[in-house]
């Protein structure tokens, strides 16, 4: 049988996902606890990761978008280094908590749609039209691999 602590330091999601649901199977036992709210605080602990994975990979998105559809110079530099920071703090979060890995692909389709409408606002603001946000998002958008691998689009001609 594996140590209970096992998970804590491997994948700290998967830990409090665990924990939560001992306490809960524990709840009968003869100690004073407040069972169900402490369950449900750890299992928020858990929650905060993929909070985070998720904002990270919105934040990539967008900046994926407005990188593949805007012609201008200027702001490449500053939209490549917000993508390759986003995806230092996405490594940071798997290495903690490595089962979130799964969950991924289907943040990043759910995500998709608003990091759209984001990168789209931000074109307008930038004087550009948003044509090729749309064309991008209707073409798929971006996979999995290209928001936490090294790739960047190339810009539009």
């Amino acid at each position: 049988m594996a140590k209970v602590s096992e998970h804590y330091d491997q994948d700290f999601f998967l830990w409090t996902q665990e924990q939560a649901a001992a306490l809960r199977r524990s709840k009968n036992s003869n100690l004073p606890l407040d069972w169900e709210n402490l369950a449900e605080e750890i299992e928020s602990l858990g929650k905060s990761d993929r909070r985070e994975l998720r904002s990270q990979i919105r934040r990539i998105l967008r900046h994926l978008f407005k990188l593949s559809a805007s012609t201008g110079d200027q702001p490449r530099a500053g939209w490549r280094s917000t993508i390759n920071d986003g995806r230092s703090e996405i490594e940071d979060v798997l290495r903690d908590s490595p089962s979130l890995r799964q969950e991924v692909e289907g943040l990043v389709a759910e995500e998709t749609g608003s990091a759209a409408k984001l990168a789209a606002s931000d074109l307008e603001q930038y004087g550009e039209p948003p044509d090729a946000v749309w064309a991008q998002l209707g073409g798929g958008g971006f996979t999995p691999e290209q928001v936490l691998g090294d790739w960047f689009p190339e810009p539009p001609r």
